[in-house]
C-alpha cells in the first residue's frame, strides 16, 4: 500500500489555486491536471465507473463486497486550494517535532511558534508536514483526497473487511464557493456522504453558518470642491456613515462560537460612487433573516435622511445551515462518532464558522457531515498537517464503512 503522506506530498506539488475572476469551472487549469492524475490512480486501483466530467469533477465507485443491502455512502474532498496565498511551487518540509519553534524559512524569518500557535504543543512527538514559509501547504483539502484514496486502497487489499457500495467524488472550486455548482447528485448516487474537509484531528461538524453576501452601492454627486457648498454629496462619506450604523461588536474579530457577524470585505469608490461588500453569517436562521432586514432598514434610514435614494443594496444568499437537513438523520453523525471512538480519536463536535460543500449537498438531497482531514492554520504559510492525524482519518473512514454494514 502507498502511504497517505506519500500521496499527499505528490498532490500538493500541483498548483490548484482557485481563481474566482475566470468565471470558468474549474476556475484554474491546474485543477484539471490534478483531476486527471486522480482518475488514473483510481483506475489503477481497480475502482469502477471512474470518470471526470467536463467541469473537472471526478467520480468513482468501490463496489460492495457483501450480499445484504446497505445504504450507499460517499466520501468527498475538494481539489482546489485557497486563493488567499499561492499554491504554486509548494515545497513541503518534514519535521519530527520535539517542541519549541519551527523555522520554516530562515532567509525570510518565517517561524512557526507555539507562542503564536499554542495548539502546536498538542503535536510534540508527532511528525509534521509544513510549508517552506513561502506558500500555503494545501492540506485543505489535498489531505482529504489522500485519506479517501488510501482508505479505499486499504479496503481493496483487505477484502475481509465488509462494506457496501462506496462512492467517491473530488470537486473543484470549493474555496470560492462553487464546489457543488455542477455536482451531479444523480450520478453520485450516495444516500449519505461525508466531506473529509475538517481541521484538527477529532473535528466532526454538522452545523454551519447561514450565509449571504451584500453589495451596498452608494451614489454621490461630484462638484468642483471650490464650489461644492450645499451641492456635493461625497459617496465615500455616506458609505462610511452606513458602515458606522451597523453593530460594531458584531464583526468576525469580536465573535466566536455560535456568534454571527457582519463582515466588511471590500471598499471601492470615489466621490461619485462607492461600493461596500459585506458577507453576513449566522447559525440561527431567524437571526440571519433579521440581519438581512437590518441592512435594508439602515439603507432606508440613510435615504430618508438625505431625501433621495443614495444607497441601494443587492443581497445574494449563499448557503444555509445543514443542521436542518442532518438532524432528521442524526445517525450519520453518530456513526462518525463511533468510527472515531474505534480509532481511539476523541470526537470534537463543533459548528463550522464558515461553509462547506456538505452544506449545499445536504440541501441537494445528500445529508453530508464534515470529518477532520487533520490540518492546522489553513490558507497560509503557517499551515501544517501531522502525518499521524492523516493516518487516523484513514482509519476513521475504514471504520465508518464497516459500521454502516452493522
Amino acid at each position: 500500500m502507498k502511504k497517505v503522506q506519500d500521496r499527499f506530498l505528490e498532490y500538493v506539488k500541483i498548483n490548484t489555486t482557485a481563481d474566482e475572476s475566470t468565471g470558468t469551472t474549474p476556475s484554474f487549469e491546474g485543477e484539471f491536471d490534478l483531476a486527471k492524475i486522480l482518475v488514473e490512480e483510481l483506475k489503477t486501483l481497480g475502482l469502477k465507473n471512474v470518470e471526470m466530467c467536463e467541469h473537472g469533477y471526478v467520480y468513482a465507485t468501490l463496489e460492495s463486497n457483501i450480499d445484504k443491502k446497505v445504504p450507499v455512502i460517499g466520501f468527498i474532498a475538494h481539489m482546489d486550494t485557497s486563493p488567499d496565498m499561492t499554491g504554486k511551487n509548494v515545497n513541503p518540509q518534514i519535521v519530527d517535532y520535539k517542541g519549541g519553534d519551527i523555522v520554516l524559512n530562515k532567509e525570510k524569518n518565517v517561524v512557526l511558534s507555539p507562542k503564536n500557535f499554542p495548539e502546536l504543543k498538542l503535536y510534540e512527538g508527532k511528525t509534521l508536514i509544513t510549508t517552506d514559509g513561502t506558500t500555503l501547504l494545501g492540506a485543505d483539502d489535498k489531505a482529504g483526497i489522500a485519506e479517501i484514496i488510501t482508505a479505499v486502497e486499504y479496503l481493496i487489499e483487505h477484502p475481509e473487511i465488509k462494506h457496501g457500495e462506496i462512492r467517491i467524488a473530488f470537486t473543484p472550486d470549493e474555496e470560492i464557493g462553487e464546489g457543488t455548482k455542477f455536482f451531479n447528485v444523480e450520478k453520485f448516487g450516495a444516500k449519505y456522504a461525508y466531506t473529509m474537509d475538517g481541521g484538527r484531528i477529532g473535528e466532526l461538524e454538522y452545523e454551519n453558518f447561514n450565509a449571504a453576501s451584500a453589495k451596498v452601492v452608494v451614489k454621490g454627486r461630484n462638484v468642483h470642491p471650490g464650489y461644492a457648498f450645499n451641492k456635493m454629496i461625497n459617496s465615500m462619506t455616506v458609505a462610511m456613515e452606513y458602515a458606522d450604523v451597523l453593530p460594531k461588536h458584531q464583526v468576525p474579530e469580536k465573535t466566536e462560537g455560535y456568534d454571527g457577524f457582519y463582515h466588511l470585505v471590500g471598499i471601492e469608490g470615489g466621490v461619485e460612487e462607492t461600493t461596500l461588500t459585506y458577507i453576513i453569517r449566522d447559525f440561527s436562521l431567524e437571526i440571519y433573516k433579521t440581519r438581512l432586514k437590518l441592512l435594508e432598514e439602515k439603507q432606508h434610514a440613510i435615504n430618508s435622511k438625505y431625501g433621495m435614494d443614495l444607497v441601494n443594496i443587492e443581497i445574494t444568499e449563499s448557503y444555509r445551515n445543514m443542521k436542518e437537513k442532518i438532524e432528521p438523520v442524526m445517525f450519520v453523525v453518530d456513526h462518525a462518532k463511533k468510527a472515531m471512538e474505534r480509532a481511539r480519536v476523541k470526537d470534537d463536535i463543533r459548528p463550522i464558522r464558515g461553509g462547506t460543500d456538505g452544506a449545499r449537498l445536504s440541501f441537494m438531497g445528500i445529508p453530508t457531515p464534515n470529518i477532520f482531514a487533520g490540518g492546522e492554520n489553513f490558507h497560509g504559510k503557517y499551515e501544517y498537517v501531522p502525518i499521524e492525524s492523516m493516518e487516523k482519518a484513514v482509519e476513521v473512514i475504514v471504520n465508518l464503512v464497516q459500521i454502516y454494514c452493522e
